[in-house]
């Protein structure tokens, strides 16, 4: 992590960037030319090749010790979870380290071309999910840490998540290196194609699935695709009470799984729980306010009957995340959504904080400016104990995401290729494509330059994991295992 006095001109970079390169001053006076210009011109603050070099910044914090701090705002019970997962593999603790990962990343150089970033741009935070008309794209699909902050970061971090990844499940440090590479070109080969393209074509463009199966899926893998795509427009409220509920006296409830759901009436009980009980209900009609119109007529033809507290993710664990059930016509007729907490991005104390003072709408209206199509349920609230943001949407709306795991080795490049063209689209969709496609240029330089930052940040997460590991060892932290 940087020392504190590196870090005012490492804002103060990025606020001159972001007020050079805003999209409403650029529209009113650059020429596509002048924009190209800025790009280049970048290139003598900071060298493509400047962007391979990695070492541990003077003075880096403990991993450990962020990882404590960031737990002490969260639900103590749950945070034995957290260090548990984290604990499985370097890829789970890179998933829950974006903190330790946005502090290394400050203190390299930046280029000063800013994008909303994704904030948490790693393989697993790709994946499928249906829009509104129901068709199934791929894109990012988690914005906990979204902020405007340098285009690079994000690259960097989706780079350094293909290498631990990929030796995660057995590959060599070359062939990961080698995927590394390929999602660096993807995302320049892409940027560079958005560059040219008309300003409604970047903002329309996207991975439809059926399509993709169809015309870049392998055909002997064919059947098993449309296979999982069928799974996942199972995924839907109507899965989640199969699961999760059971009918007691006529009405839906949530089943007690502690501790992965937990229905807050086993959580709460007397005076707390009606405080509870109020305090949520305030938290709806703030939550109702934030939609638009019709998305509010649309919701409130469901009737509030349950809420839990369900544990999600890897860095997620130990925030709070609840889940609520609604019915609509019938029980047959369900609607649940998920409350999440949303925190101070991880970015911010080195991007600067965000232009929303609500960090639930911090999280919507960055989500709404990146993805392709957001939930029509995705709003934010306040809950009055401790002043605590919230962000909302479906818990599952044909959500899936691909098994790293399971895929071969072309599947991986497959893969990692549209996390490079997903993760580029983002950053024209919200930054300036034309800038950062001249910055990075038709060579291979730029590819290779991240692909040796990835190969050098694996080894960091590598040890900072031995780290987490060593401090459950020795009893510095409680884990629990499995769940």
């Amino acid at each position: 992590m940087t020392d504190e006095a590196d870090a005012p001109t490492t804002q103060a970079t990025a606020r001159e960037s972001e007020e050079r390169l805003r999209p409403e001053a650029r529209a009113s006076y650059l020429t596509a030319e002048e924009r190209a210009a800025l790009g280049r011109e970048a290139r003598a603050t900071v060298r493509r090749a400047d962007l391979a070099s990695y070492e541990p910044p003077a003075g880096r914090r403990d991993p450990v010790d962020i990882l404590i701090e960031q737990g002490a705002a969260r639900q103590q019970d749950l945070l034995p979870i957290r260090y548990g997962r984290m604990s499985l593999s370097p890829f789970a603790f890179l998933r829950g380290s974006a903190a330790v990962m946005a502090g290394d990343l400050a203190a390299s150089p930046v280029t000063g071309l800013r994008v909303q970033a994704v904030g948490d741009a790693h393989l697993a935070n790709f994946g499928i999910f249906a829009t509104p008309e129901r068709r199934l794209v791929f894109d990012v699909n988690d914005f906990d840490e979204t902020l405007p902050a340098p285009w690079e970061w994000d690259v960097k971090r989706l780079a350094a998540s293909v290498v631990v990844a990929a030796e995660d499940v057995g590959a060599g440090r070359a062939v990961a290196a080698a995927a590394a590479r390929r999602v660096a070109q993807s995302y320049r080969t892409s940027m560079r194609g958005f560059a040219d393209a008309r300003t409604l074509d970047v903002w329309y463009a996207h991975v439809d699935m059926d399509e993709w199966i169809r015309t870049k899926g392998r055909q002997s893998r064919l059947a098993q695709n449309e296979k999982m795509l069928a799974r996942a427009r199972t995924r839907t409220s109507l899965q989640v009470v199969g699961k999760l509920t059971e009918e007691v006296d006529g009405e839906l409830r949530f089943k007690n799984l502690a501790p992965l759901v937990t229905p807050l009436r086993d959580l709460f009980a007397g005076a707390e729980a009606e405080r509870v009980r109020g305090m949520l209900r305030r938290g709806f009609a703030g939550y109702r306010k934030s939609l638009a119109p019709e998305r509010r007529l649309l919701l409130d033809r469901f009737r509030g009957v349950d809420i839990a507290r369900k544990v999600v993710g890897v860095g997620s664990v130990g925030t709070r995340c609840l889940i609520s059930l609604f019915v609509g016509r019938d029980r047959h007729d369900p609607l649940v959504l998920q409350l999440k907490e949303a925190t101070t991005s991880v970015l911010e104390p080195y991007a600067g904080k965000s232009a929303y003072r609500h960090h639930g709408a911090r999280v919507v209206h960055g989500q709404r400016l990146v993805q392709v199509a957001s939930d029509v349920f995705l709003g934010w609230c306040t809950l009055d104990h401790e002043d605590q943001h919230y962000y909302w949407r479906q818990l599952k709306d044909m959500k899936a995401s691909i098994e790293i795991e399971a895929l071969d080795a072309r599947g991986f490049d497959r893969y990692v290729e549209a996390c490079g063209w997903c993760l580029a689209r983002a950053h024209a969709r919200s930054g300036d494509p034309v800038a950062i496609a001249a910055y990075l240029g038709e060579g291979a330089g730029f590819d290779k330059a991240i692909a040796a930052f990835a190969a050098a940040y694996a080894d960091q997460t590598k040890a900072d994991w031995e780290a987490l590991k060593a401090a459950i060892a020795d009893g510095h932290l409680q884990a629990v295992a499995g769940v």
